[in-house]
């Protein structure tokens, strides 16, 4: 359960860019599953899975399979490299503006 739920419109309006702006959907160029990438600087990708993403990635269906599961913590390295690929594109900006 959230232990802060903002109500005032000037917080949620943050809320939404913080987690909304400047988010660009990229496919993985192996399983095709999409999500959501933000690149604050090069050093910083924000990455945001949905379930049907989860359930397209075949790299992270393959690790959920081994003895103790998936590490959360261990990229997809085939959607880093689908990412890493728009970035050169041109397709996800890098840099943050307004702090977001």
């Amino acid at each position: 359960m959230a232990s802060f739920v903002p109500t005032r419109e000037e917080t949620l309006a943050d809320l939404r860019r913080y987690t909304e702006d400047r988010l660009v959907e990229v496919a993985c160029l192996d399983c095709l599953a999409r999500v959501r990438v933000k690149k604050n600087s090069d050093h910083q990708t924000s990455v945001q899975w949905t379930g049907q993403s989860r359930s397209d990635c075949q790299e992270f269906q393959r690790r959920g399979e081994a003895p103790g599961g998936r590490d959360v913590h261990k990229p997809c390295p085939r959607l880093m490299a689908s990412i890493d690929e728009a970035v050169r594109a041109g397709d996800v900006p890098i840099g943050a503006y307004d702090g977001y």
